[in-house]
């Protein structure tokens, strides 16, 4: 599995395409910028399935709080090139499977897409970050992201932490500026 997004990931022209983004800048802004708006005061950011670290950078730039970046990803690849483009991060950069990785401390913010696992495994992912990855009293950001233009539905994040008992601290999705549906769905989980 991995070396298909290498292939896609590594081969791509510039850095939003390398974090597995087909659009244009201001598409990437559109779509990413909501997961700054989680981020309620400084801390460490952990960006679950970084890939070439682009929007490590992105957070950083356009949280209201400032902001210590890491990475993790499975993709050893894209992890090098994570650690290449941004060598002044590259010892926050890790290589690990989110569902069995060991932080060497746990974060005030951390994002993630619960489509990195197999549906049978959302609710450990979930739990898992919640408990030993995300810092007593952070934030759990959990994205789905879609495509109205490519006909993908953004992954209803809300309503399936919801059906594992937790309830969003906050939540939000913004929609395509030409209608259609949502490119990002939000919910943010508080951990105890």
């Amino acid at each position: 599995m991995a070396a298909i997004f290498d292939e896609a990931y590594v081969e791509g022209g510039d850095a939003r395409a390398q974090s597995g983004f087909g659009g244009d800048e201001s598409r990437w802004e559109l779509a990413r910028r909501p997961i700054a708006w989680a981020v309620d005061r400084a801390g460490t950011f952990l960006d679950i399935g970084c890939a070439n670290g682009h929007l490590m950078e992105c957070v950083v730039r356009w949280s209201a709080f400032p902001v210590e970046p890491f990475g993790l990803d499975f993709s050893e690849r894209l992890v090098e090139l994570a650690r290449a483009r941004l060598p002044q991060w590259r010892d926050r950069i890790f290589l690990g499977n989110a569902l069995t990785w060991k932080p060497p401390f746990r974060f005030d913010f951390v994002r993630t897409e619960l489509l990195y696992v197999p549906e049978r495994h959302q609710r450990l992912l979930t739990e898992r970050l919640l408990n030993e990855v995300v810092a007593p009293g952070g934030r759990l950001i959990v994205c789905g992201y879609g495509s109205p233009r490519s006909g993908v539905r953004a992954h209803p994040v809300r309503e399936v932490v919801r059906s594992f008992g937790l309830t969003p601290e906050t939540e939000f999705e913004v929609d395509a500026p030409e209608g259609g549906g949502t490119i990002i769905e939000v919910a943010v989980l508080r951990a105890a």
